[in-house]
């Protein structure tokens, strides 16, 4: 007996029969512990029930509680989470995901919410903005009053620092080609992006090679005074107008309906949404609008709007640009182009409507301009324009 226990003791494992119903025991111990175990976690979850609900006591073990748990489907307890604006620009979403997103609608115009409507910036580039430092100025001091998007090519990255207004702008991007219906897309992704955010109201596309011609405090006077948008849209004639539409087009856009405009405008929200939401024209543009007889950048969004919300254009841009000396591109700017003079042209020697009646202020961008003119632009900016 004894020299058995000794095996046992030294770890020497029993192989007789008389051995093995002595390490019976153990395993009893194992089942009462396990019992009690049992009984005890039974005992708890009957408390929290009762304190639950008799005193809405919650008795979840403060390790469950902890911010590491996160439940599946989170409950605000504010409509915060409606209406705040996505914190990171670069989601995970596909366009599908993000128009359908983008295109929710409150069924009630009034808000419920202290609502100070903004400015959507939103800017096209291929790659570096060149005008950041003009911009900067004109941005200063009216933070809460602009949101900033920039769709650029996929391999692009950005080295703003953490201090500048283009800081993480960067929306998800695709590659955009000039006269193609990706461009429509990109201008597309751009204003689905802005409109997650509910303080924006209207949206300004830009390119790389604009630049500012008055200051924001006129520019946001400007636009959220006016009763129109701003979308270049006309009936013209001739081979680059109406001999780009194309019969197939029909019923859905009839010639009578074709329309011709620059591809840059400033739009409200509501007009941001039909463009987002469109299903109907979108598919026959991309069949038969295509490079080189047909640029959908001139004729989709000018034509579509158009037909469904004519009353709400201004039928004309916000945005300069000179096409005197011809060709399939506007003329571009350099430094030697950037004096007075030249901005006077701009400035004062123009008419146009706003809300119906004669203005002589009809432009508050202008392109194309040659990152050499940054120099000289700032050198002017606060004299001529006012920034």
């Amino acid at each position: 007996m004894q020299s058995r226990l000794g095996a046992l003791e030294e770890g020497k494992e029993p192989v007789t029969a008389s051995r093995i119903s002595q390490s019976r025991p153990f395993p009893l111990r194992l089942l009462k512990f396990f019992l009690l175990f049992l009984i005890f976690g039974i005992s708890a979850s009957i408390v929290s029930i009762i304190m639950v609900r008799r005193f809405g006591i919650n008795t979840v073990p403060l390790l469950v509680q902890s911010s590491t748990f996160r439940p599946c489907f989170e409950q605000s307890g504010s409509i915060e989470s409606w209406i705040r604006p996505p914190s990171n620009l670069l989601h995970t979403m596909n366009d599908s995901e993000l128009f359908w997103k983008a295109s929710f609608v409150p069924r009630i115009k009034s808000y419920p919410f202290k609502r100070t409507p903004k400015i959507a910036f939103m800017f096209l580039t291929k790659g570096p903005l060149p005008f950041a430092p003009l911009w900067e100025k004109f941005f200063k001091g009216h933070e809460g009053l602009y949101s900033i998007y920039v769709h650029s090519l996929p391999s692009y990255t950005s080295d703003f620092p953490p201090s500048s207004i283009f800081y993480r702008r960067q929306i998800p991007s695709q590659v955009a080609e000039w006269g193609k219906m990706s461009m429509c897309d990109g201008e597309r992704r751009l204003l689905a992006n802005a409109l997650l955010d509910m303080s924006n109201e209207w949206f300004i596309l830009l390119s790389e090679s604009c630049i500012p011609l008055q200051n924001f405090s006129i520019v946001y006077r400007y636009i959220s005074r006016s009763w129109y948008s701003f979308m270049g849209a006309v009936d013209e004639p001739g081979p680059y107008g109406r001999g780009r539409y194309n019969e197939h087009m029909a019923p859905e856009v009839n010639l009578s309906d074709w329309r011709k405009g620059p591809q840059w405008f400033e739009i409200n929200r509501e007009l941001a949404v039909r463009i987002v939401e469109d299903s109907t024209y979108y598919p026959k543009f991309k069949e038969f609008c295509t490079p080189h007889a047909c640029y959908v950048d001139e004729h989709y969004f000018q034509t579509m709007l158009t037909i469904n919300t004519p009353h709400l254009l201004a039928n004309r841009s916000l945005t300069y640009v000179d096409w005197s000396r011809g060709g399939a591109h506007p003329a571009t700017f350099g430094k030697d182009d950037i004096k007075e003079e030249f901005f006077k042209k701009i400035l004062e020697e123009q008419t146009c409507l706003y809300n119906n009646q004669p203005s002589s202020l009809c432009f508050l961008f202008a392109r194309k301009f040659a990152p050499n003119a940054l120099g000289p632009l700032l050198a002017i900016a606060s004299k001529v324009l006012r920034i």
